[in-house]
């Protein structure tokens, strides 16, 4: 009962949630060994490695409870595992789209140049 008073009067800065985006994994880690790493800091909803080229050493691990999600955070970043040192941060979905958008503006710029015929050379 007194932890549950004391998690609910603590202020969380805004950008902790319970989704950690975790970089410099080793290739070949399996979700069971991310269980087992992750695990230790509270229940987990779902964990996903990446699996293709571009998302290879990525992982997402969706926790319970946003405290856990702290806490792992707080004891993993820098954690040691088969000679990588982890990155953890929170997940932040806007700065995702922001990425895609600019993507898809770059592939819409790219196809208006080749349909007028405009290249890169003749801008200089």
């Amino acid at each position: 009962m007194a932890m549950m008073q004391r998690r609910t009067n603590v202020r969380l800065p805004p950008e902790v949630n319970r989704i950690l985006y975790i970089r410099n994994l080793p290739y070949k880690i399996t979700a069971e060994e991310m269980y087992d790493i992750f695990g230790k800091y509270g229940a987990i909803r779902q964990i996903r490695v990446g699996n293709t080229p571009e998302t290879r050493g990525t992982a997402f691990v969706v926790y319970e409870d946003i405290f856990d999600a702290k806490n792992a955070c707080d004891h993993l970043s820098g954690f040691n595992v088969c000679n990588r040192y982890l990155v953890v941060l929170y997940y932040q979905s806007n700065k995702a789209f922001k990425r895609i958008d600019i993507d898809k503006k770059k592939e819409e710029i790219d196809k208006m140049k080749t349909k007028y015929g405009i290249s890169a050379e003749e801008k200089k």
